[in-house]
């Protein structure tokens, strides 16, 4: 299992974990994590997955594909550390992964 900690816009934390091969998105929705609308059930066909990934972590996760920069234009508060959360896939290397949720997606 990866660990993920969500942090969502106020600080609360939310510390989850799934299996390699799942989604961050996929881990988020099963354990109820608030701010996680995820419309498009993972097909990065919206941005209602949007997070913001810890610097520490941003060299590991890497970068956004052309498809995915295209859904981010239509989140809310774009930054460079903008991803989609249904496009991170999980792997033993990011096990300890921190994400910030924005404040509102979409």
């Amino acid at each position: 299992m990866v660990a993920i900690t969500f942090i969502e816009y106020n600080g609360t934390a939310h510390q989850v974990e799934g299996p390699e091969g799942a989604t961050a998105m996929e881990t988020a929705v099963r354990n109820g994590v608030p701010g996680i609308v995820a419309e498009c059930g993972g097909a990065c066909a919206c941005a209602t997955c949007h997070v913001y990934v810890d610097e520490a972590w941003a060299n590991k996760v890497g970068e956004p594909s052309e498809m995915e920069e295209g859904m981010l234009d239509f989140a809310t508060d774009v930054r460079p550390s903008s991803r989609l959360s249904c496009q991170i896939k999980l792997t033993a290397a990011l096990d300890g992964l921190v994400l910030n949720i924005p404040e509102t997606q979409g």
